[in-house]
């Protein structure tokens, strides 16, 4: 069975289609809109107006709300409970336990700051299922990035579903051996430790394997490379990047003009 080495999906929809500069432009405009607006139902508008319908004009509305369910919702939700509980100062309390205080102000700090985080996630979230990471490192490097820090940017974007691949891997061979991985709770956590030692040593023997790879392919040549595949960039997308940097400033200097 061939196991995916990126969350990559491949769909056939425009946000597939758009360049890989103009979607990454669009998560950190996002990012940048969620966290420097004056406004504060800015996260929530951006979740609610652009990165939901995101998801489905990429048609990867089922992966995303299956991320968004089981690891995004809990990582807010945990900030949300620790802020509004340990955020200090507020005038308005609405309750007190112990040491504990939840005041109106607090936990209206902590509903913008997890939204901000679930906005920032998401629009990862959507990046990563919609474009591939090799038509990202050409792009990129067609662009001028040096190759060591394209290379950066897609190991940390595969580093992930690489791991789970190698996880799956080891534990099937580990089931085929007679590890007991599916009973009790106790006897599952005691099967990690026999799992732990091959994904170590099997990453770090796969980046000397990477090192080899990359510096047999030129991966350091000063020469200007060919690409074997040509990422369109249209007008369309230009116009994108450019309106999303002009909306960022404007968000920008309305910070700093109502401040």
């Amino acid at each position: 069975m061939h196991e995916r080495l990126s969350f990559y999906i491949e769909r056939d929809s425009p946000l597939h289609r758009l360049n890989p500069l103009t979607k990454l432009t669009l998560v950190l405009s996002l990012i940048l809109l969620a966290f420097l607006s004056p406004w504060y139902w800015t996260p929530q508008g951006l979740l609610l107006v652009v990165i939901v319908p995101l998801s489905f004009l990429g048609r990867v509305h089922r992966e995303y709300f299956k991320t968004a369910s089981r690891l995004i919702l809990p990582a807010a939700g945990f900030l949300f409970i620790m802020q509004a509980l340990f955020q200090p100062g507020g005038e308005h309390v609405l309750f007190q336990f112990w040491f504990l205080t939840v005041t109106v102000e607090s936990l209206r700090f902590a509903f913008t700051n997890a939204t901000r985080i679930f906005v920032m996630i998401s629009a990862f979230t959507i990046f990563m299922l919609t474009t591939h990471p090799s038509e990202l490192m050409s792009d990129l490097t067609r662009r001028g990035l040096p190759g060591q820090f394209a290379y950066v940017i897609i190991a940390t974007l595969q580093i992930i579903p690489q791991m789970q691949a190698k996880a799956n891997t080891i534990i099937a061979a580990q089931r085929s051996r007679g590890l007991d991985t599916e009973s009790s709770f106790r006897k599952r956590v005691g099967a990690l430790f026999p799992l732990v030692g091959p994904l170590v040593f099997g990453s770090l023997v796969e980046v000397e394997e990477r090192a080899i790879a990359i510096e047999a392919r030129g991966f350091t040549s000063s020469r200007k490379k060919t690409f074997l595949k040509e990422i369109p960039d249209t007008l369309l997308d230009r116009m994108l990047r450019w309106t999303l940097v002009m909306v960022v400033i404007i968000v920008l200097a309305s910070r700093v003009w109502l401040s």
